[in-house]
């Protein structure tokens, strides 16, 4: 372990475990405050992918620092056998955790996907796609203020171009699966999958093995099942089929989807003008 670590953190019991490493909760005398530490094992990197990707999630998360829904990053640490990050402690459950035991309605949905906007939106103005937008890296702190976590797949864009297959397969857009060069908006189609989960209990595209996954949300045929969708309002459908849009040029960006009334509105049924 990192001497500078502990020095000046006290590492406590295990939190979370991940491909690559481990989560504890960790103490700092000097402030009297818990945090996260995540130890990752750099013999487990099996290749420089691996390596780019852990040396680039600490520089893009100090990146994207300073947002009240990103996680925050405050120390790295660095030996010959590890990398630790010292973040905030989310003692809250994740977005996962949540979703897989009850419908939202969407007043409550509205209250996810706005902070989660808001996360999104601030990573995009600093030029940074996250790519993996999925309940598992939402979190929530002991005041249930949403967090967005976990910048291993993120990248920072250059003239919104970029490329390569990250992501989970509920949750990742269509031009990524194609191949094709894409841009931040994959973050909000993603953003709009969870949305629809939340209001639905079920995923938009769906299928049996990832194969099958990719070729649905490749069609990208989005419906409303009437059995299901019958209570949700107009605004709600118009906000997923604008987040869910195949064609990236009118797919909103994250700055859109704040201004929709639905989120405006905080979920409740209003007025469908204003509509950008």
């Amino acid at each position: 372990m990192s001497e500078g670590l502990k020095r000046d953190y006290q590492i406590c019991e295990e939190i979370g475990r991940g491909r690559f490493g481990t989560v504890y909760r960790c103490f700092s005398s000097v402030s009297g405050t818990f945090f996260a530490c995540k130890s990752i094992d750099k013999s487990l990197l099996s290749d420089s992918i691996d390596r780019e990707c852990l040396e680039k999630e600490a520089k893009i998360m100090q990146i994207v620092s300073g947002n009240p829904n990103v996680l925050q990053i405050f120390d790295v640490y660095e030996d010959d056998n590890f990398l630790h990050m010292i973040f905030e402690l989310c003692e809250g459950s994740d977005l996962y955790d949540r979703v897989s035991k009850r419908i939202f309605s969407e007043s409550e949905a509205a209250s996810v996907i706005s902070p989660l906007m808001e996360a999104i939106a601030h990573c995009h103005r600093r030029g940074v796609a996250h790519r993996d937008i999925k309940p598992d890296n939402i979190l929530f702190d002991s005041r249930n203020r949403l967090k967005l976590a976990d910048f291993g797949s993120a990248d920072c864009f250059h003239e919104g171009r970029m490329r390569g297959i990250v992501g989970t397969p509920y949750y990742v857009a269509p031009e990524v699966i194609s191949g094709r060069d894409y841009n931040e908006k994959v973050d909000v189609w993603s953003a709009g999958v969870i949305m629809y989960i939340m209001l639905a209990g079920i995923p938009p595209f769906y299928g049996e093995s990832a194969a099958e996954i990719f070729e649905a949300v490749l069609r990208g045929n989005l419906r409303f099942p009437t059995r299901i969708f019958h209570s949700v309002s107009p605004a709600a459908k118009d906000l997923l089929r604008r987040m869910l849009c195949k064609d990236v040029s009118r797919r909103f960006s994250a700055e859109q989807v704040l201004r929709h009334p639905w989120i405006t509105n905080g979920g409740e049924t209003g007025s469908m003008t204003d509509l950008t």
